[in-house]
């Protein structure tokens, strides 16, 4: 038996050969322990980056960095446990809804998500500025949960793909985040540890994703299904467009007041169309309707008769979370100052660029740059406006809701240089 050695992989993938199955395992497995040093990783993977990977090779990537870890065994709640997942994006409330309300039509959902970095926020955020609401539970507590009223969303355990978390702050430190391959491995293997049998993955695309053309996206797209077979789980991919905010509201309890709304009936139409398009296939992969518009249906009749705001009542209270704010959303937190931003001249509305604006939010403290960064739950950017629609002169586009008002001017400076007013949609 060959003794591996990581200099020798190094050197292999520099070449553009094939890295065999017990190679990436000894890579993976080693480098989680400590054992390879970060300078030796950084080589490898920037090697990765020039050269690629087969998909061999990215199947093999992605389940040594899902076994790095804890994998959770959840076929004891459903065989048909289904997964959602988004590439991200901003004002991305969509797990808010959509999970509680696919759940109210029987879908079982075990959610484990995470917290945002940058531009991007986290459900976990979100579901934090919820006061009370328990994201830091137990395994054998959120199985139980689900069990009793068939959803819980919870935060990544600690152990949750290590390699992943490892991996990924080490491509971040050297501009390496960008590889096809990696970023395929990053997103398969957290699902797959997390218990996922079949997984909607949401890919968006536009100037607020990660993926800025539809090409990269469907190709992202192609090898996440691609892989998914590889390692015997079923993936459906979906691509949605970020170009602009999703929805109004940006910012964490400003996003859960909106999603609320939502689910008692006012439904922004962009993200009224996103939510309804992963649902209806997370229906179908559970095994609960094959017609996508059928289940699209369902969807909105729970929608009607209150049946998933009434499941995201129960989510909410039974994990701890004050459900009096739910039902008066005029008790969450507002910040101190909530600023208009007025239109200058009449038109139609060509650019809110979402990148711009979710930068916005994050520098008001919406966000995080690093990750001990404090989230502040009350500020962020609420539109009154999206892209085709027409302002008047001195009409209000949207308003800055900070705790800072040196911030608070900036931000208004800003979102001046960034929205785009037209003659013509």
């Amino acid at each position: 038996m060959k003794i591996l050695n990581i200099l020798e992989i190094i050197e292999k993938k520099r070449d553009k050969k094939e890295l065999s199955t017990e190679e990436i395992n000894f890579f993976i497995e080693e480098y989680t322990k400590g054992n390879i040093a970060d300078y030796q990783a950084s080589a490898l993977i920037m090697a990765i980056y020039l050269n690629g990977m087969t998909e061999k090779e990215t199947s093999d990537m992605t389940m040594a960095m899902a076994k790095s870890g804890e994998v959770l065994e959840l076929s004891d709640l459903s065989e048909n446990i289904v997964d959602k997942h988004s590439t991200g994006g901003v004002g991305d409330k969509v797990s808010l809804i959509l999970l509680p309300l696919v759940a109210s039509l029987g879908v079982i959902v075990a959610k484990m998500s995470g917290r945002g970095l940058g531009f991007t926020g986290g459900t976990v955020d979100k579901l934090e500025s919820i006061p009370g609401y328990r994201t830091n539970i137990g395994i054998d507590e959120f199985k139980e949960n689900v069990r009793k009223i068939g959803i819980s969303m919870i935060s990544q355990t600690a152990n949750l793909a290590p390699a992943d978390k490892k991996l990924y702050a080490l491509r971040d430190s050297i501009n390496c985040v960008e590889s096809m391959p990696l970023i395929v491995s990053s997103i398969m293997s957290k699902k797959i540890a997390s218990g996922a049998q079949k997984i909607v993955i949401e890919v968006t695309v536009g100037n607020g994703a990660f993926m800025k053309s539809e090409e990269d996206a469907k190709k992202l797209a192609e090898e996440m299904i691609k892989i998914g077979k590889m390692v015997n789980r079923e993936v459906v991919c979906i691509l949605t467009k970020m170009d602009e905010p999703l929805g109004f509201a940006v910012g964490n309890n400003l996003e859960v007041i909106e999603a609320v709304k939502f689910l008692k009936g006012d439904m922004p139409e962009d993200l009224k169309q996103v939510v309804l398009e992963l649902g209806s296939n997370m229906i179908k992969l559970a095994g609960l309707g094959n017609d996508l518009e059928k289940n699209k249906e369902m969807m909105l009749e729970n929608i009607s008769n209150g049946k998933g705001y009434a499941k995201f009542i129960e989510m909410v209270k039974t994990q701890g979370g004050d459900i009096s704010y739910i039902e008066n959303l005029d008790k969450f937190p507002k910040s101190k100052f909530i600023v208009p931003i007025l239109s200058k001249n009449s038109g139609y509305i060509t650019n809110l660029p979402a990148k711009e604006i979710g930068e916005m939010a994050c520098f008001l403290g919406a966000g995080r740059i690093s990750k001990d960064d404090k989230i502040d739950n009350s500020v962020g950017i609420v539109l009154t406006k999206k892209v085709g629609d027409f302002v008047k002169n001195n009409e209000v586009i949207a308003y800055i809701h900070s705790n800072d008002t040196e911030k608070a001017k900036k931000v208004e400076k800003d979102f001046y240089e960034i929205c785009e007013i037209g003659n013509s949609r």
